[in-house]
């Protein structure tokens, strides 16, 4: 039996060489976000509201990336498994042309439409002039935030394509200058030191952008300046043409994949904001749960993002009964990796809030929050390992019904309910909803136990 759930040192190794440049991006990525939430904070409890709430409109955008990304990217590592550089090359030109498109649209719709997307979720209890400061910090945040909107995306498209090569340290020294880069102006400019002005909000959204311009500068510069290993840049710019035969197979397999990141964002998005309707201190509180169950999350979601890469390969490789072999190891692995960020964020949540500059209602209540979040983890580090696995072998429709499909038939009208129709505090509600995770998880067990994904979808 525990030959099945345990591998050998060779297969950690791969894993653990795949896993921990995108632990360390990531993380450190996470960790600067946190700094840079907490120094927000330092500014103001309604700052730091506007600020979360323009951030989560942010977030459904870079799914919506990241899912454009990764639908190509299942191609992209089978072709890599299959040896064919044309290939490859041709699913980055997708990525380009169709993340660049996105972007643009999404910026005209935040800046056009910013202004009812932010009060949305500031419609809870507070005093009119607490929801108006929240509501000028968001929008002053977004404004800026809307020009590293296609740098950040750019990124995205590079980053994945060499992660599904093998090399993940580029992407992950690119993600580290960049947040050293952000963490430092966001020091000088949020508090005004070194004699630059004091901007708040908007002295972390210039640094932000800064950060993702230089991001894409380095790891768009080390691809370019390393040819040999990076074949597939070689003449990826001399013409913008995919052939249609591979645009229809990830329109098939991958848009529908874009698709369900968009979606699951979104729903996590409409149960945040049944969840602000609650009130402006649920808002704070929930702002500080998201941001610290990132930090501490990036450890089995990096377990994550490498078992598409391994099983991928293997599938293109044409490995079938390894590839199902190493499924179940990998989703063990998760399970394990998860149980101790488990207890590090449990005990973790009793000291976090102290480092803000909060009321002492919401302090309690991110407290208690988080620590129900953190008992939810092994369910979601299974959930989200067999995402990663189904997503492997192309199974689009068991991927959506699974993921995003689950979010707004289960979690999202809960939380609707709860919040709407019920007299129940915010605790009880966040419980229930909680609750769900572990249903999704049996879910992906299922599935990934049916082996219908174990599919080579490159020729």
């Amino acid at each position: 039996m525990f030959n099945k759930l345990i591998g050998d040192k060779r297969f950690y190794r791969h894993v653990f060489t795949l896993m921990i440049p995108i632990l360390i991006q990531n993380g450190i990525t996470n960790f600067v976000n946190m700094l840079d939430n907490l120094m927000v904070g330092q500014v103001g409890q309604t700052e730091m509201i506007g600020v979360s709430v323009a951030n989560q409109l942010i977030f459904v955008f870079n799914l919506c990336i990241f899912g454009a990304v990764s639908g190509a990217g299942i191609f992209g590592a089978q072709f890599v498994g299959s040896g064919d550089t044309k290939g490859l090359r041709d699913t980055f030109r997708f990525k380009i042309l169709f993340c660049s498109a996105l972007t643009v649209g999404v910026m005209f719709l935040f800046f056009f439409g910013g202004d009812f997307l932010i009060n949305l979720y500031l419609k809870g209890e507070g005093t009119a002039e607490e929801i108006a400061a929240s509501f000028k910090a968001g929008r002053d945040y977004l404004n800026v935030m809307i020009i590293g909107l296609l740098p950040a995306s750019l990124v995205q498209c590079y980053a994945s394509t060499l992660r599904e090569t093998g090399k993940t340290m580029p992407p992950m020294v690119s993600g580290l200058v960049a947040v050293a880069v952000n963490l430092v102006f966001n020091y000088i400019l949020i508090f005004g030191h070194f004699g630059a002005p004091k901007l708040g909000v908007v002295g972390a959204a210039i640094a932000t952008v800064f950060s993702r311009f230089v991001e894409l500068a380095i790891v768009s510069f080390w691809t370019h300046r390393h040819k040999e290993e990076n074949k597939f840049i070689v003449g990826a710019y001399r013409s913008f043409r995919v052939p249609m035969s591979l645009v229809k197979k990830i329109s098939q397999k991958g848009l529908p994949l874009m698709l369900n990141e968009t979606m699951w964002a979104a729903g996590l998005a409409f149960v945040n904001q049944c969840y602000s309707g609650e009130g402006l201190a649920v808002v704070a509180a929930n702002n500080i749960v998201q941001t610290f169950f990132n930090v501490f999350a990036v450890a089995f979601q990096a377990v994550g993002v490498s078992i598409g890469i391994v099983l991928g390969q293997l599938l293109g490789a044409g490995k079938i009964k390894e590839a199902k072999e190493s499924s179940v190891k990998l989703i063990a692995f998760s399970v394990f990796i998860s149980l101790i960020v488990m207890a590090a964020f449990f005990i973790s949540a009793e000291f976090i809030p102290d480092f803000y500059k909060l009321e002492p209602e919401v302090k309690t209540l991110a407290t208690r929050m988080m620590q129900i979040c953190a008992l939810a983890i092994p369910f979601d580090a299974i959930a989200n390992a067999s995402y990663f696995t189904l997503r492997s072998g192309g199974q689009a429709i068991i991927t959506i019904i699974f993921d995003s499909g689950f979010v707004w038939a289960t979690t999202a009208p809960l939380a609707f309910v709860l919040c709407n129709f019920t007299p129940l505090a915010i605790i009880p509600i966040f419980i229930c909803c909680q609750s769900t995770n572990a249903l999704k998880a049996a879910l992906g067990l299922y599935f990934v136990g049916k082996g219908k994904w174990i599919k080579k979808i490159v020729a």
